[in-house]
């Protein structure tokens, strides 16, 4: 068993609440991401549940036994830091089985339990080798294997992939997928990177200032943000945020023209609302369309190309189009957003309720627009 419960949760340092009445439960070998921006409390979260730093208030549960005040080491708890913390004088066998030497464990049952991980990690061929003989990927694994022989509760990673380059994170990435579903073991994972936890997670909780702005599936996140800053935060590039105004039920009125909004569970309420539009659900034309503007860069990276598009009066748009070749920087390019999959915020940020999302594609341009 694997389940890890908080309740009204609260760090405080002076009168500085740096987690504020945080509650969730993270299910039985579930693989939850802790997201957010530096600062946002994200790695304190998580030293609380391993108990490395005092809860200020509320408890800490693992499978509904209050841990809050036990010490790490008799949480049950496995955690791998950002910093690999190996040995240097200790081979990689020696440093997967420290802990259970420290424990007593008999000889035999330690080198089983090497074995298994390293099997697990692919480490046979290593394990007479030094830290200082392997790449950065192989070291994070030996301290992931430090962590498997234990045969916690839970693991929790704390930015495990952080000093490693661009492909031995993504190789990285899929190791640690393919391990939770071999283990079937919870764990907890702590990103800044957005595409880490999009990727990795079963569900992500989106942390801001240390409190939960929404804690859902990754394709939740991404199809329903609870609050603009969910939906400026997941995605890559970001979702185009528009100043609006209701101009009916469901019709939004911009500086630059109005847009239909589909699938809204109630009319649009008065006063000021944002528009959010993904990159890759602005249609995009070179004839027709709501909005027109110039483009200013074209990012091509072959399988997609991003426009940064200066549209007059409303600002800068980002489109995405996927195989695109036919635009070049300072061409005029005619958008039209999808009805289908924009999304309205209210004054206070909080998405506007709407209905499940089609599996249609694009509509057909709306109107003709003025060239810029």
């Amino acid at each position: 068993m694997g389940e890890i419960a908080l309740q009204n949760i609260v760090k405080r340092f002076g009168d500085h609440d740096v987690i504020r009445n945080v509650s969730l439960t993270v299910k039985d070998g579930e693989f939850v991401v802790f997201v957010g921006p530096s600062g946002c409390g994200k790695s304190s979260l998580l030293r609380l549940i391993t108990g490395l730093e005092d809860v200020t208030e509320g408890q800490v549960l693992i499978d509904g036994r209050n841990v809050t005040s036990l010490a790490p080491a008799e949480r049950q708890l496995a955690m791998v830091f950002q910093s690999y913390a190996l040995f240097p004088h200790l081979t990689v066998a020696d440093n997967i089985g420290f802990g259970l030497r420290v424990s007593g464990r008999p000889k035999a049952e330690i080198r089983e339990r090497v074995l298994t991980a390293a099997r697990a990690l692919e480490l046979e061929p290593y394990l007479d080798r030094f830290p200082r003989q392997l790449s950065g990927g192989q070291r994070q694994r030996v301290a992931i294997g430090r962590a498997i022989v234990r045969a916690p509760t839970a693991f929790l990673f704390d930015e495990p992939l952080s000093n490693l380059d661009a492909a031995l994170r993504v190789q990285m990435r899929l190791e640690l997928i393919r391990l939770h579903d071999e283990l079937k073991t919870t764990m907890i994972y702590v990103t800044h990177d957005q595409v880490e936890a999009m990727t990795m997670a079963d569900r992500i909780v989106v942390l801001n200032a240390g409190r939960v702005e929404q804690f859902d599936t990754p394709i939740a996140l991404y199809d329903a943000p609870a609050n603009r800053f969910v939906a400026g935060f997941i995605g890559s590039p970001k979702m185009n945020f528009i100043d609006a105004t209701a101009a009916g039920p469901a019709r939004i009125e911009t500086t630059a023209g109005g847009v239909d909004i589909a699938n809204l569970e109630a009319p649009l309420p008065a006063g000021k609302l944002t528009f959010g539009i993904r990159p890759e659900h602005l249609h995009y034309d070179r004839h027709i369309g709501v909005w027109s503007g110039t483009i200013l860069v074209e990012e091509q990276l072959g399988s997609d190309a991003y426009f940064t598009v200066d549209v007059k009066a409303l600002g800068m748009l980002t489109v995405r189009a996927v195989g695109e070749r036919g635009y070049r920087r300072g061409d005029t390019i005619f958008l039209t957003p999808d009805p289908d999959r924009s999304h309205v915020f209210d004054e206070d940020g909080n998405a506007l309720a709407r209905s499940k999302i089609p599996a249609s594609g694009m509509r057909e341009p709306q109107a003709q627009a003025d060239t810029p």
